[in-house]
C-alpha cells in the first residue's frame, strides 16, 4: 500500500507488474531535464505508445501494398510510383523552416498537434478522389493530397522527434522503443492482414476496388486524428537551449560535430540503397507475379509478426552492446534479404518462388526490427539534450533527400530497362541424363534496381564503421544475437533435450575476454544497470 504523500513515481517496486518501469521511476530525472515529475514522464510514456498504435493502424491502412495498388488502379506507372514514394522524404525540405518555428516558439507540443491534424484530414480527401475526381485527374489530386500530408507531418516531425528525445530516459531508450514499436506494429499487423482480405472480397462484393481503397483510407484516417488527441495528452519538458541564439549557428552545430556528420553520411547513403528498392517490392508481386492483394498483405503480415518478435530481442541488444553494433548486424541482413528478390524468378514463377518469398519476408521482419530501432536510437543518443530539434532535423534533411533522389531514379531506370535481361545459365552434359540446362540468374527490370540497391547497401554498412557511440561494444553482436535467440528458446520450449542443444558450446563465443570490463568502463560512474525484462 502507497502511503498517504508518497509520490507515484516512488512505488515500491514489488507493487508494479513489471520491474523495469519501477526502475523507470526512479531514473527518469536525467541530468538537464528535471522540468517533469517521473509520474508524468510516465504518463507521457504511456501515450506515446498509444500514439504510436495509432499512427502505425493509419499507415497499414493507407500505405504500402494498399496505396500502391489504389495508385495502380488510377493508372500509374513506375515513374508515378517512384514520385509517390518521393514525396515523403522530399517533404523534409520542411524541417528547416521548421527548426525556426520551434527555435523561435519554443512550443513543440502546439506545433505537433496542430500540424498533425492538418496533416491527417487529408486522407479523407484521398478517400473522396475516386468519387469526385474526374479520372484525367485522379492521378495529380493523389500526389497533391499526399504531398500536403507528408509536408505536414515532416513539419510536425522536427517538434515531434526533439520533444520525444527530451521526454524517454536514456538508460531505457532502447527498451521502451522495442515495446512501443512491438506493440504498434502487432497492431499494424492485425489490421493488414483484415484489408488484405477487405480488398479482395469487397472488389468482388462491389465490383470495383476503389470504394474499397477509399473505405481503408478513411478509416486509416480517423485512426490517424485519433493519435492526436494522443498527442495532445502527452506532457513537454521544457527546451534547455537558451532563446535568442543565431539560427543560423543552430543550424551549423549539427554539421560541425564530427560524429554526427558521419552518422548523416551513413543514413543517407542507407536510405538512398533501400529506397532503390523497398518502394518496388509490391509492385514486383503485383505485376511481375501477379499475386493477388490477400496474398501479398499477408506476406507482409508476415514480415511485421517478425518485427514483433524480434523488436525486444534488439531492443535489449542495444541497451547492452550499443546501436551500432546491432545496427551492423541487422543491416547486414536486410541487404541479404534484397539480394534474394530476384532469385523469385528464374526466369519466371516456379517451385521455389513463394517459399522464397516467405523467407524473404521473415528476414527483412527480423532485420528491419533492428534497423529501424536501432537507427532512431542511434540519432537520439548522438543529438545532445535539449538541443536535439537541428541534429535531428538536420539528419531528417539529409536523409529525406536521399531517399527522394533514390524512388525516382529507380522508377526511370525501371522502366528503361524493362526490355533489358541478363542471364546466367550453366549446363550439364551426363551419358545418363543427357544434356540440362539450369538457370543460375535471370535479371529483368526490378531486379537491375535490387542489384544495385545490395552493391550501395553495402557500402553504407561500410560508412558505418566510422560513426563512434558511447558505451557500444566493438565486436561480438553476433553472438550477442545468438545469445538472446538461444534465452528465446529457452522460453519457448518445454523440451529440455531442444534447449540443450542450444546451450554448448556456442555460449563462449559471448564472453570475450575483457568484456565485461569493457562494459562496465563504458558506462558512467553511479549509473544503474537496468534490470532484465
Amino acid at each position: 500500500m502507497t502511503t498517504a504523500g508518497q509520490p507515484p513515481g516512488d512505488r515500491p517496486a514489488q507493487e508494479t507488474p513489471r520491474r523495469a518501469w519501477a526502475w523507470l521511476r526512479r531514473r527518469s530525472r536525467s541530468p538537464g531535464d528535471g522540468q517533469l515529475h517521473p509520474h508524468e514522464v510516465e504518463r507521457g510514456l504511456r501515450f506515446l505508445i498509444f500514439d504510436g498504435v495509432s499512427s502505425q493502424v493509419m499507415g497499414a491502412l493507407t500505405g504500402g501494398a494498399l496505396l500502391v495498388a489504389f495508385a495502380l488502379q488510377l493508372g500509374a506507372s513506375n515513374k508515378v510510383i517512384g514520385l509517390i514514394a518521393a514525396v515523403g522524404p522530399l517533404s523534409q525540405l520542411l524541417q528547416l523552416p521548421a527548426i525556426v518555428f520551434v527555435e523561435r516558439l519554443r512550443r513543440r507540443k502546439t506545433l505537433v498537434v496542430l500540424a498533425s491534424l492538418v496533416g491527417r484530414m487529408f486522407w479523407v480527401v484521398v478517400a473522396a478522389i475516386p468519387f469526385v475526381v474526374p479520372p484525367a485527374f485522379r492521378i495529380g489530386a493523389l500526389l497533391g493530397s499526399l504531398t500536403i500530408y507528408f509536408a505536414a507531418s515532416s513539419f510536425a516531425n522536427a517538434a515531434y522527434n526533439s520533444w520525444k528525445r527530451d521526454l524517454v530516459p536514456d538508460a531505457v531508450m532502447g527498451r521502451y522503443f522495442a515495446r512501443r514499436l512491438t506493440i504498434a506494429t502487432a497492431a499494424g499487423a492485425a489490421v493488414t492482414l483484415a484489408s488484405g482480405f477487405f480488398v479482395d472480397y469487397g472488389e468482388t462484393w462491389l465490383g470495383d476496388p476503389l470504394p474499397v481503397f477509399a473505405l481503408l483510407f478513411l478509416a486509416g484516417g480517423i485512426s490517424g486524428l485519433l493519435g492526436v488527441a494522443f498527442l495532445g495528452s502527452i506532457p513537454e519538458p521544457r527546451m534547455s537551449l537558451e532563446p535568442g541564439r543565431p539560427i543560423r549557428e543552430v543550424l551549423a552545430e549539427p554539421l560541425r560535430d564530427e560524429n554526427f556528420r558521419k552518422l548523416l553520411i551513413f543514413l543517407a547513403s542507407w536510405n538512398f540503397a533501400v529506397n532503390l528498392a523497398a518502394p518496388f517490392f509490391a509492385v514486383y508481386m503485383l505485376s511481375r507475379l501477379g499475386m493477388p492483394m490477400a496474398w501479398v498483405l499477408g506476406l507482409s503480415v508476415v514480415s511485421q509478426a517478425a518485427n514483433v518478435l524480434f523488436f525486444r530481442i534488439w531492443g535489449r541488444m542495444a541497451d547492452r552492446i550499443g546501436n551500432r553494433s546491432v545496427l551492423s548486424l541487422s543491416g547486414s541482413l536486410f541487404v541479404l534479404s534484397i539480394g534474394l528478390w530476384p532469385f523469385t524468378t528464374l526466369p519466371e514463377r516456379y517451385l521455389l518462388t513463394l517459399p522464397l518469398l516467405l523467407a524473404i519476408h521473415v528476414l527483412a521482419g527480423v532485420s528491419t526490427a533492428g534497423v529501424n530501432l536501432c537507427a532512431g536510437g542511434i540519432t537520439l543518443k548522438l543529438a545532445p539534450r535539449g538541443k536535439a530539434t537541428a541534429f535531428l532535423a538536420t539528419n531528417a534533411l539529409t536523409s529525406g533527400l536521399a531517399a527522394t533522389v533514390a524512388p525516382i531514379l529507380a522508377g526511370v531506370v525501371a522502366d528503361g530497362l524493362a526490355a533489358d535481361r541478363l542471364s546466367i545459365q550453366l549446363q550439364w552434359e551426363s551419358p545418363v541424363v543427357g544434356q540440362a540446362l539450369l538457370t543460375a540468374l535471370d535479371l529483368r527490370g526490378l531486379d537491375f534496381l535490387f542489384a544495385i540497391a545490395v552493391l550501395l547497401g553495402l557500402y553504407s554498412l561500410h560508412r558505418l564503421l566510422a560513426v563512434r557511440e558511447v558505451g557500444a561494444v566493438e565486436a561480438g553482436a553476433a553472438a550477442e544475437f545468438y545469445g538472446e535467440m538461444r534465452r528465446t528458446v529457452r522460453h519457448v520450449s518445454n523440451v529440455a533435450g531442444l534447449r540443450r542443444l542450444s546451450s554448448f558450446p556456442y555460449f563462449l563465443l559471448r564472453r570475450r575476454p575483457g568484456a565485461g570490463a569493457e562494459r562496465a568502463e563504458a558506462r558512467p560512474a553511479g549509473e544503474e544497470q537496468a534490470p532484465e525484462e
